[in-house]
């Protein structure tokens, strides 16, 4: 199955998406990241970087991603439509990205040649189908000592995760806890380098690519 950051809100589309996940209104994902910029230097973002947006979705990282590291962005979605919203919104925030990408992640090694030193997941690897092979195939495009962060929601009934007064995210059967990820991202050559806590309801993991 293809996977994307993309969402179940477009049911023509719905085979090629991730399970269980959606691209929630800008209203929400700015009321859970007001100030996206500096959750991403807190998972590691640093200026010289070349960073992988995977599933970058309607770019609301993109952007702010872009104006960290000049443009050393590579952005990845299998929605074309979507990444058209991100493109947008790059420009609108004066930024530029290296290269836009529309393609299936688990084949992300196809279209990314040159090794990257970061790759930013947010808020979809609970809908993979096979994590473990996503893990892999980001492995192969990190340069070694590369960094891999995922965003995820804690583990907690979606009754409780309440955003501008409505629950959101995932079930609370898709959910990992940040052992849970450890123990499946560290074997396909990984090593937790650190967690961060992301309030309310998130947690960054983010895992050193090994020789």
């Amino acid at each position: 199955m293809p996977l994307s950051h993309a969402n179940l809100a477009k049911p023509k589309a719905a085979g090629a998406m991730f399970p269980a996940t959606s691209m929630p209104d800008r209203a929400w994902w700015a009321a859970l990241w007001p100030r996206p910029h500096e959750m991403l230097r807190s998972i590691g973002i640093e200026a010289g970087m070349t960073v992988l947006d995977l599933c970058c979705g309607d770019g609301y990282f993109t952007a702010p991603l872009a104006q960290l590291v000049a443009g050393k962005v590579i952005a990845l979605d299998i929605d074309c439509d979507m990444l058209g919203e991100a493109k947008h919104e790059v420009a609108k925030a004066g930024a530029t990205v290296q290269r836009w990408i529309c393609a299936d992640a688990m084949a992300l090694a196809s279209h990314v040649t040159e090794p990257v030193d970061f790759v930013l997941m947010a808020n979809t690897f609970h809908g993979v189908p096979d994590q473990a092979g996503l893990a892999r195939a980001v492995r192969a495009v990190l340069r070694p000592a590369g960094s891999f962060a995922l965003i995820n929601w804690y583990p907690a009934d979606r009754d409780t995760t309440l955003v501008l007064g409505e629950p959101r995210g995932p079930k609370i059967e898709l959910r990992l806890s940040p052992q849970a990820l450890v123990t499946l991202i560290e074997p396909v050559g990984f090593q937790v380098a650190k967690l961060v806590e992301l309030p309310p309801y998130h947690y960054g993991a983010v895992f050193t690519a090994l020789p």
